[in-house]
């Protein structure tokens, strides 16, 4: 017989306050989800080569073994793509700012209200179910010099290598390659590809930009693909758009 749980959405909890963590999971658990917890990176790392991958990942910054950034640090570069939100008791900005760098989608500073979490995690779990797409989306396939998005299959290739994107990367530039040269602001940036509504900051937007200045750009520092548009957001330049 098959475990009705194997069907069931897939968390990874890792978090080493004992309390917070079995709370949280009973919250999850009533909420439908499978949840395994993890104290450690370590136990974390273990978990995440079973076979049967998970649908989120919620990932405290402080681990008695090692640190949060660098364990997403270390999946990303490992090829893991699954939605990473972390939890972090130091509301610093560039704290926040490092988690999104080193490749987390999201992040929540201690102490949270669950009802904020449980909407995080449902946003990003629905960014990362690729078989419902939204209406308006056409790009299928996509060309940026030497990159090559396939946006049907998930598979990004620079000059022929496999490159890694999450979710909300692709979920980012696929809203972009449906609407080159035209001015997008923050705020329907993150209601359409985060599906965030009255979220308090919008850097979360601009460090994704980043992120994908460095995975596309010839020139980070001088972007001609994702370009700033003073007060007002960014603009998609394909080459197509720019005569080349």
């Amino acid at each position: 017989m098959t475990d009705a749980k194997t069907s069931l959405p897939r968390v990874l909890l890792v978090e080493d306050e004992e309390h917070l963590a079995a709370g949280l999971k009973l919250n999850f658990e009533l909420d439908g989800l499978h949840v395994d917890v993890a104290a450690t990176g370590r136990e974390a790392g273990r978990l995440l080569l079973q076979e049967q991958r998970y649908d989120l990942i919620i990932l405290d910054v402080m681990l008695p073994d090692v640190d949060g950034f660098s364990l997403c640090q270390k999946l990303r570069e490992a090829g893991n793509t699954t939605p990473v939100l972390m939890l972090t008791a130091r509301g610093a900005t560039e704290d926040r700012v490092e988690g999104l760098n080193v490749g987390a989608d999201d992040y929540l500073t201690k102490p949270f209200e669950l009802e904020e979490l449980r909407a995080r995690m449902r946003s990003l779990m629905r960014r990362s179910a690729w078989g419902q797409r939204p209406e308006g989306r056409t790009t299928r396939l996509l060309e940026l010099g030497d990159a090559r998005i396939d946006f049907d299959s998930h598979e990004v290739t620079v000059r022929g290598e496999i490159m890694h994107l999450t979710a909300l990367e692709l979920e980012l530039l696929r809203y972009f390659a449906d609407n080159p040269g035209r001015v997008l602001g923050r705020e329907e940036l993150q209601q359409r590809v985060w599906k965030l509504n009255d979220y308090p900051s919008q850097r979360m937007v601009d460090n994704f930009i980043m992120r994908l200045r460095r995975h596309f750009e010839p020139d980070p520092r001088n972007p001609v693909m994702f370009v700033s548009v003073r007060g007002a957001g960014y603009k998609f330049m394909p080459p197509s758009n720019r005569g080349g």
